[in-house]
């Protein structure tokens, strides 16, 4: 494993979990998952192999109640736990749903820890369904602001985005179940590139140097598999996916990974990044790879993380966009280790923090 990026996935709160549990089942490869809860219940239902309550003085056992408060407390009470399931992780995704309590309160806490310890931390949450109620939406927006300033890079899957995808006919467990293979093609799509050997290999600094620092980011997939044009029809609808909130504009960063089966040719593999950069910056860095995966022959599945957008209004309302919220350095969001202080004061960074920093660069 010498010289291989070392990735993790932190699975924060009961959509986490959840998330987590369709990665393990899917065998993510080259991965480590972590499973993190307040609810001991719901901790021994997932199968991620690495559990962790966390909160044991604060929730005992339960869940936070959906209160974000509760959440941050619990992780706060647990960071030292949750120090030893971080170390040595050169990239650390943290899923979560956002708007319930542990998710949107415990996910910023892991987040800003993962990169107070060196790691290309990178936030993969959703945004809850409509139906979940107006509660549960304003929960997931301070929780989202919360990821956006303690991570490298957010992506944001709206869920409401994943009717337009789906029959009427659909069942709420495979909605909700679509959500959590949603999370897990977007942090497949960017650990591939980096782990699975392929027709093109990208190393870890490359991606590093896309995704540190840049705030929020785009997730487009597109699968498909039949004609002579299934390339072209197959990166148009990655960056035209209905998962978008608004369109890939000129982004300043593309990391994009190509999965195809043995018939994957190099001339499809040229349409896609034509296609592409065609919607990039002209000065845009971008990076990709090609894997070749038996699983996969007759189809390709494009998948698309971009970043470095000009601010742009939500469509949602006119509300401020994530985009438009000043990203925070870990100095500047982290938070007293001593007395579990409010996640935006200054303070010191813990010693052993910054024993583990030195030792990453």
């Amino acid at each position: 494993m010498a010289g291989k990026a070392v990735i993790k996935v932190i699975g924060v709160g009961g959509g986490g979990c959840n998330a987590v549990s369709q990665m393990v089942n899917s065998r993510l490869p080259n991965v480590e998952f972590w499973a993190v809860n307040t609810d001991s219940q719901a901790l021994r239902r997932c199968i991620a192999p690495n559990k962790l309550q966390i909160g044991k003085e604060t929730t005992f056992g339960r869940g936070s109640g959906g209160k974000i408060e509760v959440g941050e407390e619990a992780a706060t009470e647990s960071l030292a736990e949750l120090s030893m399931a971080l170390e040595g992780a050169d990239l650390i995704f943290i899923a979560a749903g956002m708007g319930g309590g542990t998710g949107s309160g415990a996910g910023p806490v892991v987040a800003r820890l993962a990169k107070a310890m060196g790691a290309l931390t990178v936030g993969i949450v959703t945004q809850p369904f409509t139906f979940e109620g107006k509660k549960r939406a304003a929960g997931a927006r301070l929780g989202m602001e919360a990821m956006k300033n303690a991570s490298d890079t957010l992506v944001v899957v709206p869920n409401d985005k994943l009717l337009e995808t789906v029959s009427a006919n659909t069942s709420i467990v495979e909605a909700f179940s679509l959500a959590d293979d949603i999370l897990r093609q977007g942090v497949q799509g960017i650990s591939d590139i980096i782990t699975v050997p392929g027709l093109v290999n990208v190393d870890f600094a490359d991606v590093k140097a896309i995704m540190s620092n840049a705030g929020s980011a785009m997730l487009g997939i597109g699968v498909g598999g039949h004609g002579k044009d299934r390339a072209e029809a197959v990166s148009r609808a990655a960056i035209m996916s209905p998962l978008l909130q608004c369109s890939m504009n000129r982004p300043m960063g593309i990391v994009y990974n190509v999965t195809g089966g043995p018939d994957l040719t190099l001339h499809e593999v040229n349409v896609v990044a034509d296609r592409i950069y065609s919607i990039a910056h002209p000065n845009a860095n971008v990076i990709f790879g090609a894997v070749i995966d038996e699983s996969f022959k007759g189809k390709i599945r494009v998948t698309v993380i971009a970043t470095g957008f000009q601010d742009q209004s939500s469509e949602e309302g006119g509300a401020e966009s994530l985009d438009s919220l000043r990203y925070k350095t870990v100095e500047d969001d982290i938070f007293d280790w001593e007395r579990g202080k409010s996640w935006n004061k200054v303070t010191e960074v813990p010693e052993f923090l910054k024993k583990r920093a030195r030792r990453k660069d």
